[in-house]
């Protein structure tokens, strides 16, 4: 069966910004990117959180594109320090540049990042938006949960407690 039958199971801006990196000339500097965490959720790299887009040379200096999970997200300042802490700490200029467009969404995040996150007590975001089916316990699976509030740790997830276990966990919320 020839690529061009295959249905893609990623949405076309994931496939995009993933030949992105594939093609890239600057594949040390992507790998020495792998390691910077997100803040609020440090068991996951800004690439696999689908936040890091892209990177240039623009002259001397590495010109960084990330998406925020939400135009408001409070820590992309720290994001954005954090990219240039790390390349000014290999020996590298840089800039940070923001993209609101195409908007972020849960469905950039690969299978790998979404059992990350479960394996850190997140449950991670489910396909059907706007319903809580799919949604369980990430300590021990139950899907016996009630929604405590809407915002838990950040505005990006939301605070439920397992029935089953008694444990609070947030769930990311899809997007």
């Amino acid at each position: 069966m020839s690529s061009s039958n295959l249905i893609p199971t990623i949405p076309a801006e994931e496939h995009a910004r993933r030949m992105r990196r594939a093609s890239s000339s600057l594949a040390g500097i992507w790998d020495l990117l792998d390691a910077v965490k997100d803040p609020e959720i440090p068991a996951l790299s800004l690439w696999e959180m689908g936040i890091l887009q892209d990177l240039e040379m623009d002259g001397d200096r590495v010109v960084v594109t990330i998406t925020p999970t939400y135009s408001g997200c409070p820590a992309m300042s720290v994001m954005a320090e954090d990219l240039v802490a790390a390349l000014e700490k290999a020996g590298y200029r840089s800039e940070v540049v923001s993209r609101l467009s195409p908007a972020w969404s849960t469905s950039w995040m690969s299978d790998e990042a979404k059992e990350k996150l479960r394996t850190s007590g997140i449950a991670p975001p489910v396909i059907n938006v706007g319903s809580e089916s799919g949604v369980s316990c990430p300590c021990c699976g139950s899907d016996e949960i009630k929604k405590l509030s809407e915002f838990g740790t950040t505005a990006c997830k939301a605070l439920y407690q397992c029935i089953a276990c008694g444990e609070p966990f947030d769930h990311f919320k899809p997007i």
